[in-house]
């Protein structure tokens, strides 16, 4: 057996790699001419989707640039699918924007900052998942009507963050990069005294959101009865027999957890079940909320139940498709995260559907970037620079990929370029969707004419 190189030698290769893609590469973005129809790769996905709630993604998307980044990561996928990679590998998030990362609380209630979504998770080469963050970031900076040099600046902060993140984390132990995590103790130092009240409230905010809090918001009494709302089309208690289905599926869910897990889970009973609208780009995903009680109906847990299809990034890498959309995602988030919850496992169900399950709600928040000033959307791109980089350090060649990146800051200017290039592209594909969603001389859309159906 040949024994694996050394992390020098492996440094020494991902700076060789730089002849054959100079970091300046970086701040292409594919042409107009090359590009594939944003609003047909829209309508392409929205084919396997719930079709009433498809005005409500549209609608969501439509809002702004920003939303509409969210929602088009198939779209991003495809334009970095398009481009010269280095081939460094890691365990994707696969839709890295900035509001996909937030706070959770560990298994031991320590709140934590990481990634929070996992839906397109997938290998491969790094820098798509750098490339997502910093066009995000270029993106909020102008709908929070900063200018382009501020913009700018905060990508290539991002960028800056993740390459010093990686070249610290090439010269730790295996075991320190495993443990590497973002306390949210962490983030108050690292925050102007004149946002901390702000951001201390968050922290509080997120801490309240609990299976607890849920109860009171989600749910109310029917006939003397703990219930889900029924406030359609966000969220829907289904019919018996679907609920039937749900159980069946529980059952297969339970399965996929640790043993410890199965017997904590059967300490609680299923009693109602709900379709509820999440996000932005997966309106219109099967998704449904399970209420669950334990001791009594004060002791709750709410579980959501997530259809997982194909990765947007399964077409444009040479990785196999995974036998189960649902443990790919799991998988991921178990690679990616630093703690992950203790509920997390996946099922099939109805069709051949595939689903995962977590918590609903377990002290998660998310940052209000929609209402950050230069300095404070600099400062929280640094720190999701430094979280996704610890993430792909647990996955990939942090040795090569470290020494591709380099001490200097060629990468991270070429990365900012690209972000604020890539805005000027989301805001003529934001266009593109509210011209297809007012063109009333089409009533039938059809994917094949580039329009929404």
């Amino acid at each position: 057996m040949t024994p694996p190189a050394s992390p020098d030698e492996r440094a020494r290769n991902g700076r060789a790699l730089r002849r054959r893609l100079p970091r300046s590469t970086h701040a292409e973005v594919p042409g107009a001419q090359a590009r594939a129809d944003p609003v047909a790769v829209l309508a392409a996905q929205g084919l396997d989707r719930v079709p009433e709630l498809l005005p409500l993604r549209y609608e969501r998307m439509a809002a702004g640039p920003f939303p509409f980044l969210r929602g088009a990561a198939a779209v991003m996928a495809a334009d970095l699918g398009s481009l010269p990679h280095t081939g460094l590998e890691v365990q994707l998030c696969g839709d890295a924007h900035l509001l996909n990362f937030g706070l959770f609380a560990s298994p031991e209630r320590t709140l934590l900052f990481d990634l929070n979504d996992f839906d397109e998770t997938l290998p491969g080469p790094f820098e798509w998942d750098v490339k997502r963050l910093a066009a995000s970031v270029a993106v909020a900076a102008r709908a929070n009507g900063h200018g382009d040099k501020a913009a700018r600046r905060a990508a290539g902060t991002a960028a800056g963050s993740y390459r010093r993140t990686m070249r610290r984390l090439a010269g730790l132990g295996e075991l320190a990069v495993w443990y590497e995590r973002v306390d949210s103790a962490e983030v108050l130092p690292l925050v102007r005294r004149r946002d901390r009240e702000r951001v201390e409230s968050g922290l509080a905010k997120a801490r309240r959101r609990t299976s607890l809090q849920a109860l009171e918001k989600l749910t109310e009494v029917v006939d003397g009865r703990r219930r889900i709302r029924h406030e359609p089309p966000l969220l829907e208690r289904v019919a018996e027999s679907d609920g039937a289905t749900v159980q069946r599926v529980f059952t297969d869910y339970r399965a996929t957890l640790p043993e410890e897990r199965r017997l904590l889970l059967d300490r609680f009973r299923v009693v109602d079940v709900a379709r509820k609208v999440v996000g932005v780009g997966s309106v219109g995903t099967r998704c449904f909320v399970v209420l669950l009680t334990g001791r009594d109906i004060g002791d709750p847990l709410f579980l959501q139940v997530k259809e997982a299809g194909p990765s947007v990034l399964e077409a444009h890498t040479d990785a196999c498709p995974p036998p189960h959309a649902g443990q790919r995602v799991v998988t991921g988030q178990r690679l990616l995260q630093s703690a992950t919850d203790i509920f997390l496992g996946w099922a099939s169900g109805p069709a051949g559907r595939q689903f995962y399950w977590r918590q609903l709600r377990d002290m998660k928040g998310s940052a209000a970037v929609e209402t950050m000033d230069p300095l404070l959307l600099e400062g929280y791109a640094r720190l999701c620079g430094r979280t996704l980089a610890r993430a792909h350090a647990r996955t990939g060649d942090r040795f090569a990929i470290a020494g591709y990146l380099g001490a200097g800051d060629p990468f991270d200017r070429a990365v900012a370029r690209f972000a604020l290039a890539y805005a000027d592209v989301t805001l003529t594909d934001h266009a593109a969707l509210t011209a297809a969603l007012t063109d009333t001389n089409t009533p039938s859309r059809t994917p094949r004419s580039g329009r929404l159906g």
